[in-house]
């Protein structure tokens, strides 16, 4: 009994010595420098205030507003010609802060921009009404409107809007234009009247306010379709004329039709200048200058014996072109003046038999004007005072 007693205690020894031997070792071992905290990981496209070294930031696009228009083009359709027509354009703030709409700018005069909604929350909703006057239009139209927000992602937005423009009777075109030749005889511009109503449609013989021009009226279909024949009559001094066509009509919508003509008569020659500016007098340098000569006509032209009514001037006549465009040098001398109540011109002789002889007037240009001193001159700035003199 005494050996199995003994047998414990020396077990129970062992043991304990064991387990002070693995304490005494772990402590006498070096143990690791503690580690500092990590940062926490950062959310792809941001950045962690406070830590360096993090990297640069990066804003999503949801993160501020965004601006997406139910539709951005607005067809109005048939519009007849004069209405003003309008359309709210919706739009919803899709982003994760508030939009803002800082400006709608049109492209055109004839397209105004209503109260717009200046400020929207996340997931509200604003509006761009828009205003569009047919007026000055005929036929398809196509209008551009930008919006400008704070959406980073899309600063910038545009609107369109689409109409086509009726008119119950179309004047196809509006302005008749007609360009005369140089040789003389007669031009003519033919304007259609389309009947766009259901209505039958009577259209009477045209008046005009300048007997220069005639105009012939035509039947082209019955009630529907009319053409007006606007001609010059000739002769016509070179320049521009002008006519107004009045019709009447047989509806009450437009009883009168209005038709402007123009008339555009080329001369036979075109002089450029048509009057020579010479530098003040006297002149205190030579001058050349250059005058340019062009044939509008259909026939060749020559000119010949250039000259000029005062002396010590030289002439040289060159043809650019033959027959057609032709230049004349002038060479005047350093000191020249014209003599004073004398009218001076170059002159030339021309085989057009509509403008024999071209004339140019020659001026002197005005001397600059100079203020001069007196008592109710200006006040000169002082002069600052020497700081080289005896003191």
């Amino acid at each position: 009994m005494m050996q199995i007693a003994r047998k414990v205690a020396l077990v129970l020894l062992i043991l304990s010595v064991g387990n002070s031997g693995r304490l005494m070792a772990q402590a006498l071992a070096p143990q690791p420098s503690p580690q500092p905290p990590q940062p926490p990981m950062p959310i792809p496209g941001t950045a962690i205030p406070g830590v360096s070294g993090a990297a640069p930031t990066l804003i999503s696009p949801d993160a501020g507003g965004r601006i997406v228009f139910e539709n951005p083009v607005h067809d109005f359709g048939r519009v007849k010609a004069g209405d003003v027509v309008k359309h709210e354009f919706i739009f919803t703030n899709t982003g994760m802060a508030t939009l803002e709409v800082t400006h709608v700018q049109p492209t055109c005069g004839c397209t105004t921009a209503g109260d717009w909604t200046r400020k929207v929350e996340p997931g509200q909703t604003g509006k761009v009404p828009l205003q569009f006057n047919s007026t000055s239009f005929n036929g398809a139209v196509h209008k551009s409107v930008t919006v400008s927000t704070s959406d980073r992602s899309q600063p910038t937005a545009v609107l369109q809007l689409k109409a086509t423009i009726w008119r119950p009777i179309d004047i196809q075109p509006q302005f008749a234009m007609i360009t005369v030749p140089a040789d003389g005889g007669s031009g003519t511009a033919v304007v259609k009247i389309i009947n766009n109503m259901d209505e039958p449609l009577s259209v009477f013989a045209p008046e005009l306010n300048n007997a220069a021009f005639k105009a012939v009226l035509k039947t082209n279909k019955l009630d529907k379709e009319f053409e007006v024949i606007i001609t010059v009559v000739p002769p016509l001094p070179p320049g521009s004329a002008q006519s107004l066509v009045s019709l009447k009509t047989s509806t009450t919508n437009s009883p009168l039709i209005h038709i402007t003509a123009w008339a555009n008569i080329m001369p036979p020659l075109m002089v450029m200048p048509p009057t020579l500016n010479l530098p003040p007098a006297p002149l205190t340098g030579a001058a050349t200058p250059t005058i340019t000569i062009q044939n509008n006509s259909t026939n060749s032209l020559v000119l010949t014996e250039p000259s000029i009514n005062v002396p010590g001037v030289d002439i040289k006549l060159n043809e650019l072109q033959p027959g057609r465009v032709f230049n004349i040098t002038l060479s005047f001398p350093q000191g020249f003046t014209l003599p004073p109540g004398e009218p001076v011109a170059l002159t030339l002789k021309s085989s057009n038999p509509r403008m024999p002889t071209v004339s140019v007037p020659i001026l002197h240009q005005p001397k600059p004007f100079v203020p001069r001193a007196g008592p109710f001159a200006l006040p000169r700035p002082p002069v600052p005072a020497s700081n080289t003199g005896p003191k």
